[in-house]
């Protein structure tokens, strides 16, 4: 795919990334999905970019052990290396045929390593082990693997789920210690809140004086947030915005390079390729970088390499148009459709007690119909609105006006009066709109594929000290890495 700053493989989706940077390269393993009946097995796969625009396919890397192998399914994990160079995968096997003691299909926590750069691996089948004593079976996943050094010895967080308790609540991050990366001693949960069903693809990592608790949950909401703490032993402190996006972008993992921390998840697809199918696991990597404010809370939006794909940004409409319409509505349009990709930025300066303004996107000559991109002040919140929206007949009356904006599609942001930047990068069905370099909110756009651009006001005033509009630079050919890169310099210096 030519969707430069995301990727997606052909014919497959993107699952649950594996981030690894390694001598500024990222090495990007993923749960390969096919979608195919009969399953065949989930593998890891792995990309590599140095860049984050252009990602290299560098094949299979962890293959489904079989029909009858316990890890039939290779599912999350995480990458390390030792002192010695030596590059270690711990992941969770699973097969729907195997069942737990409590008769829950078996998750187990697996392991492999790499002497060649990452390129080949081989499995450790004999260091398997399963949910230690006080958990379900069924739920002993996503091992992340980090080293502690002021106790000196690896610590592993899990994803599982205790035995007994309300099952909406059972949600715990389990942890094992190791001084060897072979043999694994249950610890005290690392974290136990007794909030969620699960903490999908836990990770800790510190930055200056903070440490950071990343996870995903699917039960309050479909969402990756994130808690803070001075130490690894907490207590974790829940940030007032602690979501990373909304309901799109799932299982977000990161990697660090030159001070910078760079969190790679997937936006997901939607069944049958509609605006109102239902959302399915797995679908396109997108890359955020977060920035660390003074509080410690991080920040969230695309990085400067996507953003830089795109060029010659031309005004819309002249700098200081006013859109004022006190107990109304007062939009501007772009003369023309916009192309297939784009990224469109407006600087408003919103004055005291407008309602709601924002963008319209791929919208209908008169600005009636489109993709809404809404900014609402008293609400505080960003929201992805469409017209028309779901139609449930034929009559004037019987289309859902009481749904005002897409299910899940809105985050929360301060909008007080003054200048407020909504950017939004769309290429092809993806669109990612982010607040004031803060606030993310990834998408979908399937139904509409073409049409203008524009701003709007409802309620209030605000002048557009710029609405301008960028296109892709030239695509192809995408920049190349050179073998030693992709394929890591062992594996060169043996074939040679």
């Amino acid at each position: 795919m030519d969707q430069r700053g995301f990727y997606q493989p052909t014919d497959a989706w993107v699952g649950d990334v594996i981030p690894w940077q390694e001598d500024g390269v990222f090495h990007l393993f993923y749960l390969h999905e096919t979608r195919q009946t009969p399953k065949t097995g989930m593998p890891w796969h792995r990309v590599v970019t140095d860049d984050l625009v252009d990602f290299h396919d560098a094949g299979e890397a962890l293959a489904s052990g079989g029909p009858s192998a316990a890890d039939f399914n290779v599912y999350t994990g995480s990458v390390v290396r030792d002192a010695e160079g030596t590059h270690h995968a711990f992941y969770t096997g699973q097969n729907p045929a195997h069942v737990g003691a409590d008769g829950r299909p078996l998750q187990v926590v697996m392991h492999a390593t790499s002497h060649d750069g990452m390129r080949s691996w081989q499995s450790r089948p004999e260091e398997t082990f399963g949910a230690t004593p006080g958990y379900e079976t069924g739920d002993w996943r996503d091992p992340f693997v980090l080293w502690d050094a002021d106790a000196g010895l690896w610590r592993m967080l899990i994803t599982a789920r205790h035995d007994h308790g309300p099952e909406r609540r059972r949600g715990v991050i389990a942890q094992c210690v190791s001084r060897d990366l072979s043999t694994w001693e249950a610890a005290a949960p690392f974290w136990d809140p007794r909030r969620y069903v699960a903490h999908e693809c836990p990770e800790v990592f510190q930055w200056g004086e903070w440490w950071y608790l990343v996870y995903s949950e699917f039960s309050d909401a479909f969402t990756t947030r994130y808690r803070m703490a001075r130490s690894l032993d907490g207590p974790w402190l829940v940030p007032e915005h602690d979501t990373l996006d909304g309901r799109a972008y799932y299982a977000a993992k990161s990697a660090e390079r030159d001070g910078r921390r760079f969190f790679f998840g997937w936006i997901a697809s939607r069944g049958g390729g509609t605006d109102d199918g239902p959302w399915q696991w797995a679908g396109t990597m997108s890359v955020l970088e977060a920035d660390q404010r003074e509080d410690g809370t991080l920040a969230f939006h695309p990085t400067q390499e996507q953003r830089d794909t795109f060029v010659d940004p031309v005004d819309v409409v002249a700098a200081g148009t006013t859109l004022s319409a006190p107990d109304g509505h007062a939009s501007v349009l772009s003369p023309e459709d916009a192309p297939h990709a784009f990224r469109l930025t407006a600087r408003f300066d919103v004055a005291e007690g407008t309602r709601e303004l924002g963008l319209l996107l791929r919208a209908s000559a008169d600005g009636d119909e489109g993709y809404v991109l809404r900014l609402e002040p008293h609400r505080r919140r960003l929201v992805l609105d469409r017209w028309p929206r779901r139609q449930t007949g034929t009559e004037q009356w019987q289309i859902s006006g009481d749904v005002p904006f897409a299910v899940e599609l809105e985050r929360p942001c301060t909008l007080g009066p003054g200048e407020h930047e909504l950017e939004v990068i769309v290429d092809g069905d993806l669109c990612v709109a982010t607040v004031d370099d803060a606030t993310v909110l990834s998408a979908r756009l399937y139904d509409r594929t073409e049409g203008r651009v524009g701003a709007f006001v409802g309620e209030g005033a605000a002048t557009l000290t710029r609405l301008a509009l960028a296109t892709p630079a030239d695509r192809r050919p995408a920049r190349e890495l050179d073998d030693a890169t992709v394929l890591g310099d062992d594996v060169l210096a043996t074939a040679t």
